[in-house]
């Protein structure tokens, strides 16, 4: 196996824990609505996952681990597709935003601040932000 190989294995592994991360939030519910699937679809095509790799992450999401990424930027990212998640499926109750905050925190956000952190990201996707503003305006919080 060469070292490409190995790169390549990982870069896969992380972007399944992350599509199961947000499988996870769509699942909460007990089921997957249109909408939720037609993200996912979305999602796991510009994560590169397979229709096979796809079929075995909705049956077995809970297996995945959360891997935070390393970079902030990252972080962002797979923040901002999980907010995304939770807006096509609301939030209600304290089992759901408890969901929502170990996620949160399992991508790296610090336990203390990430309530305000997910208020703030929740108003940008409901206010119709792109990955950039909302990037930005994430960053633009710890300034």
């Amino acid at each position: 196996m060469s070292f490409s190989d190995l790169f390549d294995s990982g870069f896969k592994k992380r972007n399944e824990d992350h599509f199961a991360a947000i499988v996870r939030v769509a699942m909460d519910d007990g089921s997957i609505s249109e909408e939720e699937k037609a993200f996912l679809d979305r999602l796991a095509q510009n994560l590169n996952i397979g229709v096979e790799d796809y079929k075995l992450i909705l049956k077995d999401y809970k297996s995945h681990p959360i891997n935070p990424p390393v970079s902030y930027d990252m972080r962002l990212e797979r923040l901002y597709d999980l907010v995304r998640m939770v807006y096509v499926d609301p939030i209600e109750g304290n089992q759901e935003h408890s969901l929502l905050k170990k996620i949160a925190v399992g991508l790296g956000f610090h336990a203390v601040n990430v309530k305000y952190i997910l208020d703030k990201a929740l108003t940008l996707v409901k206010n119709g932000a792109d990955l950039d503003l909302f990037i930005q305006e994430i960053k633009n919080m710890n300034t």
